[in-house]
Formats: structure tokens, C-alpha cells, sequence
């Protein structure tokens, strides 16, 4: 690794550069989404953020005549190898030149890392976990991510793969239009069943909003633990998460599915707030906020990244119910294109589902292994 110098984030100066990074490395490609710097920031926080309340992570540089050519985080996630009960590490917030010496570099020292706690095995790219922007770009890089989709250079899958990572999963996102999707029979089909079970599906309550979080973290674990790489998150964590998508989601984007008065599923579409951030330019001063406000108004994209029901009531008719209501709500907002995502390769009749209503598979995500 000649000429290649690999140093931990250390102080204010070298978190700076982490975080600076993709904006020198992507700034000219057109499909490249910007975040906002200070929501990386606080992502990034090990003192303050509750995600590392349950896990240990330490940041990379990689650097070549003093220069940053390249950064990666190693995370060692507690919560999740207590609930799938294995001993995995994780690579994450992955970017690097087109430079195959670069990228074995920065595996190489987040492997040792994570090597050195005990792990068996290594996957990525999450950033921290799958419970937020994960994946890395396989297909599909001529059009922008959706709000928490990734976005990367095609030759990212090369680095990875001449570093002898290989595939561990694929990810795959469908789009469709909210007024070209026939949902007429699925909405039959699903009255009928929600009526005969008992369970109704409402918007979530604004004026309740902390209540009605606490109700769905109270299943979350019971509607996803089915779902590969599903982490568990805390409450804090979860509320967390919550409080940052409260200032983008629109009610009757958010269903809560009840029976009796008791949560049983959820389901979450947000709009595509990417096509407000890409204006910012990662920025909220000096005038990046009002940008933002000015490009919220126009989005005309949604993605639904969330669907779940306890098993007890997953033949209850409420998935076809929470989609359907997506559907019909997100034609009153005004909203056209419609991303389903992240759905895995193997979920075999979610994704004939969503095909025989005419969504189309347009990128693919793919989580990398390293045994």
C-alpha cells in the first residue's frame, strides 16, 4: 500500500474532511444527491446519537501525498449480532477514487479493526445500519436517489469486488406511477378483508404524534424481524429517526393499521425530499434553506420505504390495505412517481406483486460480504 496513508478520525479538523469528502470526490456528477452536512454530522456523533448506544464504530481516511483520496467507517453493531445471534461487522460510508489500491487500503484497515473485536464476518456498504441509507449502486445510475437512497460512481462494484468482497444480497427498488397503478381490484380485495377482520387503517395523528410513534415502536421488531438484515432499534433510536422525518412527512403518508384499538402494522412513504436537498447543495446557509423550502413545494415524487404487519394479521387483507390507501392518498397529495424500495431479490411475491401492477425494477442495491 505504497504511498497510501490510512488514519483514524481524530478532532474536528479530520471529521471535517470525512465529511467533506464526497463533495470533492462527486461534485460533478449530475445523479449525485448532496446531503446536508450538519445531518451527516450528527449521524456521525458517537457521543450524542443513540444508534451508538448499541454499537462501536471507528472512521477512516485514506490519504496519498497528504490528500484525502478516500474515507470508510467500520462498525461493530451490538444490536444486531445479539438478535441474529452471529458475529458480523460492518463497512459503511464507503467513497473512494477510481483506484483499486485505495479501496483495498481502506477495507483492509476496517477488516483489522473489526477483526480485532471478534467478527466473522463483514458486510456492507449501511450507513450506519439497513435501518438507514444502505447498499451500494449496481443498477440504475442514470437518475437521481430517492429521499435515503444511495448513490455512487459504477466503478465502486469493482473496487469492492477486486478487494474479494462478493455479493451477499440484492436489494432491488420498482417504480411506478400513483395514476397509472390500477388499484381498483387490490382495493376490493382489500376492503372486503380489513372489514371482515376488524382492522381499519388510519393516518398517523399529528397533534398525537410522540404516542402514536411509541404505538408502532412497540410492534416494529414483531412487522420486520422476517426481513434479512433487519437491526432492531432502540426506543430512543427509533424516536430519533422519527423526529427527523416528522419536518418531511405528509399524514396520510403514514398509515397506521389498528385493530381493536391496537397497532398491528404501519406503512411509511415519504416525499422525495432529494429533489428539494439537491438544490441546497448540502448546505442550509446561507441560502440553502431557502431553497429547500422553495423546491419542497414542487415534489412531485414519493417513496414508500416502509410496509409491515405483525404475523398474526398478515392474512388479515392490511398490506393490500396500507397499499391501496398509499396509492389513493398519494393521487390526492398530487404525487406521480412512485418508488418501492428497498425490496430484497428473494421476496418472491412482493416483487410479482408489484410487477403485475406494473412497477417496474429500476436500480439494484447490493450488500457485499467479506468472510
Amino acid at each position: 500500500m505504497a504511498g497510501i496513508e490510512i488514519t483514524a478520525v481524530d478532532g474536528k479538523k479530520a471529521l471535517n474532511e470525512f465529511v467533506e469528502f464526497p463533495f470533492t470526490l462527486l461534485r460533478h456528477e449530475a445523479n449525485w444527491v448532496p446531503p446536508l452536512r450538519i445531518a451527516v454530522k450528527e449521524l456521525l456523533d458517537r457521543r450524542k446519537h443513540p444508534f451508538y448506544a448499541e454499537a462501536e464504530a471507528e472512521f477512516f481516511l485514506a490519504r496519498r501525498e497528504g490528500r484525502v483520496v478516500g474515507r470508510i467507517a467500520a462498525i461493530f453493531n451490538r444490536a444486531h449480532n445479539r438478535f441474529h445471534e452471529e458475529e458480523a461487522g460492518f463497512f459503511g460510508f464507503f467513497e473512494s477514487e477510481n483506484d483499486a489500491e485505495i479501496a483495498r487500503a481502506l477495507l483492509a484497515q476496517a477488516r483489522s479493526w473489526l477483526t480485532a473485536r471478534g467478527v466473522k464476518v463483514i458486510r456492507g456498504p449501511v450507513n450506519p445500519s439497513t435501518n438507514y441509507e444502505c447498499g451500494l449502486l449496481v443498477e440504475g445510475f442514470d437518475s437521481d436517489p430517492m429521499v435515503m437512497m444511495t448513490w455512487n460512481p459504477p466503478y465502486y462494484a469493482a473496487l469492492l469486488e477486486q478487494a474479494g468482497l462478493i455479493k451477499a444480497k440484492d436489494l432491488l427498488a420498482y417504480l411506478s406511477n400513483a395514476n397509472t397503478i390500477s388499484t381498483e381490484k387490490i382495493g376490493r380485495v382489500a376492503d372486503k378483508a380489513l372489514s371482515s377482520n376488524g382492522v381499519r387503517v388510519r393516518p398517523i395523528n399529528m397533534k398525537d404524534f410522540e404516542a402514536d410513534v411509541a404505538r408502532v415502536w412497540e410492534v416494529y421488531d414483531a412487522a420486520w424481524a422476517r426481513n434479512w438484515g433487519f437491526v432492531p432499534m432502540s426506543r430512543e433510536e427509533f424516536f430519533q429517526m422519527g423526529k427527523e422525518m416528522k419536518m418531511i412527512l405528509k399524514p396520510d403518508l403514514v398509515l397506521l393499521g389498528e385493530n381493536e384499538g391496537k397497532v398491528i402494522g404501519f406503512a411509511l412513504a415519504l416525499p422525495d425530499v432529494n429533489q428539494a436537498l439537491k438544490r441546497a447543495r448540502g448546505r442550509l446557509l446561507p441560502t440553502g434553506i431557502i431553497k429547500i423550502l422553495y423546491y419542497q413545494r414542487l415534489i412531485k415524487n414519493v417513496r414508500v420505504l416502509a410496509l409491515g404487519v405483525v404475523d398474526e394479521y398478515r392474512a388479515s387483507g392490511l398490506a393490500a390495505g396500507f397499499y391501496a390507501t398509499l396509492v389513493r392518498n398519494a393521487r390526492k397529495l398530487g404525487y406521480g412517481d412512485c418508488e418501492m424500495s428497498w425490496i430484497l431479490e428473494d421476496n418472491v411475491l412482493m416483487n410479482r406483486s408489484l410487477e403485475a401492477m406494473g412497477a417496474r425494477r429500476y436500480k439494484t442495491y447490493r450488500i457485499y460480504e467479506w468472510n
